[in-house]
């Protein structure tokens, strides 16, 4: 008997999101030989598994781990941590697994290219690296800023047919200035693993922007999310959660309401400000020539290589091209049922880019039982065409919700790697930095 394949209604496509999923509880995975066959030249065809087989595996991996209300969104620990056993994902490390992510660690194939590059449908990465003049690197040597380099990752993916993908880097990269963007085969978008049921290598570009980096084997640049359904809250939902989850807070650590945020785009989405009232409010990257080891924690100055921004009555002036790092006014306050995002400010609202690591893990500023009264969120921000001034209170970051598959077993706040539940006067610096009371 033929079997059918049961697909909701088209939808807007927003955000890089696809425009229709499979529904997961109807068909999933491929066949298990399919799984542990991933190569570099990889395409996305796949073949689908007997019915009893899908619902087999379905039930083992999502069936009885989410709650009866929710059966869609992000996929938690526990899920990452069975497709890892099955075989949908390869080469990742239990240690790489996050409540709502898993890093992505580079190889020591490492080349430098002219440019960065796409793959058409059914190419791999590997066969377009001689079309971009690739040359092997020696991994040893540090990367040199202003060049672009790429690398194979350790994990390759061979997901079910309901699971998709996209990709953030790492807050530490983020804060370290490097640009990193994950490639995959045959995939014409960069950090997006659509659409569902990918088969395939995956590969990082790698841009140090302000100083040269040394690379290390199994450091992790980048993380992927996995998803079986749109997971976005439309702004009713937003409003209720609100109420609910007391999702922001103000410096005072009070909850702040719907009402209160005065400042929104309606669409589900949360417009946060820049705090820069005080002396010092950030950071000014010098953008020297040192060399800042990624393998490296606890280790480096701040001094070294970035200097205090000072802000004037409450204002602060950046200049076109240098990099900052700077704080949010609001304290975000993220519940163990929801993952957040920090997307793109609409160009209207400056010519700056104010973030390049963007996922935040479920239960951020959550504390343990939910004692917690959020955390400011830390912005990476560059003016792109001219010098530009922000004052405090200034829309800088926008937050999107996303709905958690189910609960992960541990939220960010009670894992004992979380590396920024600390907090500091300024913001602070990525995990090769001392904590600044640890500096002399």
């Amino acid at each position: 008997m033929q079997q059918t394949i049961t697909q909701p209604a088209p939808r807007k496509e927003a955000y890089g999101r696809p425009k229709d999923f499979v529904e997961t509880h109807k068909i999933i995975s491929t066949q298990a030989g399919l799984r542990h066959a991933v190569v570099a030249s990889s395409t996305q065809a796949g073949t689908a598994a007997p019915e009893k087989e899908q619902k087999k595996q379905f039930d083992k991996l999502f069936a009885t781990e989410a709650p009866k209300a929710r059966r869609s969104g992000v996929l938690p620990l526990q899920l990452i941590r069975e497709l890892t056993v099955s075989g949908h994902i390869v080469g990742a490390k239990e240690e790489n697994i996050n409540p709502g992510s898993l890093d992505l660690t580079v190889s020591e194939e490492v080349y430098r290219v002219d440019e960065a590059f796409l793959p058409r449908p059914g190419e791999s990465v590997a066969s377009c690296l001689k079309e971009a003049n690739a040359m092997r690197y020696d991994i040893a040597l540090p990367l040199e800023r202003g060049t672009t380099y790429i690398a194979r990752l350790n994990e390759s993916l061979a997901l079910p047919r309901g699971v998709y993908a996209y990709c953030n880097p790492k807050s530490s990269t983020g804060r370290i200035d490097v640009f990193v963007r994950v490639v995959a085969d045959g995939v014409a978008r960069f950090d997006s693993i659509t659409p569902g049921g990918f088969q395939g290598a995956l590969w990082v570009f790698i841009n140090p922007l302000s100083f040269p980096i040394k690379l290390a084997s199994r450091e992790a640049l980048s993380q992927i999310r996995f998803f079986n359904e749109d997971a976005r809250l439309s702004e009713l939902e937003l409003e209720l959660a609100f109420e609910r989850d007391r999702l922001v807070w103000d410096r005072e650590k009070k909850p702040v309401t719907y009402e209160q945020m005065v400042v929104r785009d309606n669409d589900g989405s949360m417009i946060l400000t820049l705090g820069a009232s005080g002396a010092h409010v950030g950071w000014e990257c010098l953008g020297l020539n040192h060399i800042l080891d990624i393998s490296r924690r606890d280790y480096y100055n701040s001094l070294d290589f970035f200097r205090p921004l000072v802000s004037k009555g409450n204002r602060v002036r950046l200049k076109q091209g240098c990099f900052y790092i700077l704080y949010t006014r609001e304290r975000l306050r993220v519940p163990p049922h929801f993952a957040a995002e920090m997307i793109p400010m609409d160009h209207r609202s400056g010519e700056f880019r104010s973030h390049y690591a963007g996922f935040i893990d479920p239960g951020w500023g959550f504390g343990s039982s939910g004692e917690g009264t959020g955390r400011p969120l830390v912005l990476e921000v560059r003016p792109i065409f001219q010098d530009v001034e922000f004052q405090d209170g200034q829309p800088v970051a926008k937050i999107r919700l996303e709905r958690m598959f189910a609960n992960p077993e541990l939220c960010y706040d009670e894992l004992d790697k979380s590396n920024y539940r600390r907090e500091s006067a300024l913001p602070l610096l990525s995990k090769h930095f001392k904590f600044p009371e640890q500096q002399s």
